[in-house]
């Protein structure tokens, strides 16, 4: 059986992950994502700030905590480890190294460490800290040797390693020149293993330097735009925690292409998606005895003998004007391969040509690869530039990767938005906007309704200006997501209850009647007349009596049959819809089974055709 296992895995899932176009849903990638917190346990750490403000380890408790839980609901595998140094106490593998305190080492975020990281919160946890741990002498280069360890102890395989390090003091060691060349060193072995090392540094009376020591130790910034963020302290515990988000969030290319601008001119960009809808995660299935995860698995049998088959006797087939075209695997694989992955460029147009109604997708990001083709940020940096300064958008062919069909995109032109925080809101790039196709596109016949008077239009126009408020996407959560981890949250944490959720996507009915006044009811009277009662429903129509059996109703059809004839001979009969399509078939006396349009379509052909 062991040819069966290696042959046959559930195939199925991959052919439609293969059939259908990228879709915006998750995105699988390989590989587990970690993250290592260095706090510091100095005595510094402790005070509190002014106005009764939290103290710096207070704050990055609480950015420990959202972390924790972030992970817990987006992304469960990854692995978090939670490492103090500068403390008089040690607790590490093996105990190899002094002042150094492993509080949770490199594993999968759970309950019981939130509840954990809890406990060292507030002045309780100020004092439990304390007791447990201690403040006494700092050893960075011991610290980054143990956090090397824990990374060395994990065979799984880590696609991101990341190391920050959250501390108010820009001289760890007080001057001591031999622990600051120890700490460099080990630094610098850490970031050649491929780990990322971010400096979280809180704010401390007189400032914070990173000069001093700490730019000898942490990473090179992944972008221009974040050199001026590694200068700069957090003060506010907001700050810290979008700082910290940006870090830690995942920047994964969905696709890796190349951008042919011209003949032997290319560019390699990244696509990622800047957007995805969020949703519950699914219903796990266990063996009632023992709470185990169940896996299942597909197999294929044949109808007849009920014989197990192989990949390769299967085939597949197309029912094209009632006849089978069976084909096999490798002929399907070659229908649907229509050129190699990449973008090619086809020219430019004014962004006004770009219509709303062009949108049938959400749109991807497009940021350039460096490491892939050496200059593509400078030239992509140029294109973009000379893109939002004529107002254009790129035209371009996309095919994101192997088996997808080719689509049109244009390519519009983002300039990047830094907040007062020194923190990148908005990254400079191309949106890639999906456009259709004419076979995409449908014509729509509006029901014919009375026209509004000018008096009606102005009136509604005066509404719409008392209710005109500035949208935010990121200002509004899903409450039915929100309300569901919150249950989560409270069983796994044992809680009494759930923390209460604000639904603000509720209409705040008490503000809108304050601010439109008496223009809603002067607004029905000039609509509606006067004896209207919205509340009242419409009383209902009485069926006529017909002594001589229902008579069948004739269907209406705008088509006549000369013109079906010629949807059938240029072959636009997709263009018609389901219902035209019913009511021809109707008219005709066709007799269908199926209501699916390809089966209304291959009957009239045969009926109109012949």
């Amino acid at each position: 059986m062991a040819q069966w296992n290696a042959y046959y895995h559930n195939e199925d899932e991959e052919e439609e992950q293969e059939d259908g176009e990228q879709t915006t849903g998750e995105y699988k990638v390989t590989g587990r994502d970690s993250l290592v917190f260095l706090v510091d346990a100095s005595k510094e750490m402790f005070i509190k700030g002014e106005d009764g403000q939290p103290s710096n380890f207070d704050m990055t408790m609480q950015v420990v905590r959202s972390v924790y839980t972030s992970k817990i609901i987006s992304s469960h595998r990854d692995l978090v480890a939670l490492v103090f140094y500068g403390t008089e106490q040690s607790k590490n593998p093996r105990n190899s190294f002094k002042h150094v305190y492993v509080y949770h080492d490199l594993n999968e975020p759970g309950a019981k460490r939130v509840q954990e990281v809890d406990a060292l919160m507030e002045d309780k946890g100020a004092k439990l800290a304390a007791e447990t741990m201690g403040s006494g002498e700092t050893s960075l280069g011991d610290a980054l040797w143990c956090c090397s360890n824990l990374y060395s102890d994990i065979k799984l395989r880590l696609s991101h390693k990341r190391l920050m390090i959250f501390t108010c003091r820009d001289e760890p060691h007080g001057g001591d020149s031999t622990k600051d060349r120890q700490a460099r060193t080990k630094a610098s072995d850490l970031k050649e293993t491929g780990v990322i090392i971010d400096l979280m540094h809180l704010m401390k009376p007189g400032g914070f330097d990173v000069s001093i020591f700490f730019c000898d130790i942490i990473s090179p910034p992944e972008d221009e735009s974040e050199l001026e963020l590694q200068l700069e302290p957090c003060e506010k515990m907001e700050d810290l925690k979008k700082r910290v988000r940006a870090k830690e969030q995942k920047k994964r290319a969905i696709a890796r292409l190349k951008l042919c601008l011209g003949e032997d001119l290319k560019v390699a960009v990244g696509i990622y998606a800047t957007a995805v809808t969020a949703r519950k995660p699914g219903a796990i299935k266990l063996y009632r005895e023992t709470n185990e995860p169940v896996h299942s698995k597909t197999r294929t049998f044949h109808t007849q003998t009920g014989s197990l088959l192989l990949p390769s006797e299967i085939k597949k087939a197309q029912v094209y004007g009632k006849k089978k075209i069976v084909m096999e695997r490798d002929e399907v694989a070659a229908i649907k391969r229509f050129d190699d992955p990449g973008l090619i460029l086809f020219g430019f147009k004014p962004l006004e040509s770009l219509k709303l109604h062009h949108h049938i997708r959400p749109s991807l990001f497009l940021y350039p690869e460096e490491d892939v083709v050496k200059g593509s940020a400078c030239l992509f940096s140029a294109l973009l530039r000379k893109c939002s300064e004529r107002n254009l958008f790129a035209l371009c062919r996309c095919i994101a990767r192997r088996n997808v069909p080719p689509r049109f995109v244009a390519l519009v032109p983002q300039k990047e938005v830094i907040d007062e925080g020194k923190v990148q809101n908005v990254p400079p790039g191309f949106n890639m906007i999906f456009l259709p196709y004419a076979d995409d596109i449908r014509t729509v016949d509006p029901p014919q309704f009375p026209l509004a008077s000018q008096t009606q239009v102005d009136k509604m126009k005066e509404i719409i200006s008392k209710l005109r408020f500035k949208y935010r996407s990121d200002a509004f959560e899903n409450p039915v997501i929100q309300q569901h981890y919150r249950n989560l949250e409270a069983l796994a944490l044992d809680m009494m209850a759930p923390e209460d959720t604000e639904d603000l996507i509720m209409p705040k009915n008490e503000q809108i009647d304050d601010r439109l006044g008496r223009l809603v009811p002067e607004f029905k009277d000039l609509v509606y007349p006067s004896h209207y009662n919205p509340d009242n429903k419409p009383a209902a129509k009485r069926k006529t009596a017909n002594t001589g059996g229902a008579a069948e109703k004739k269907p209406k059809l705008d088509l006549s049959e000369d013109e079906l004839k010629a949807h059938v001979q240029n072959g636009t009969m997709g263009k018609l819809t389901v219902p035209v399509l019913k009511d021809a078939c109707k008219l005709f006396g066709i007799r269908t089974t199926g209501t699916k349009k390809q089966e209304l379509i291959d009957a009239l052909v045969d009926r109109l055709g012949s």
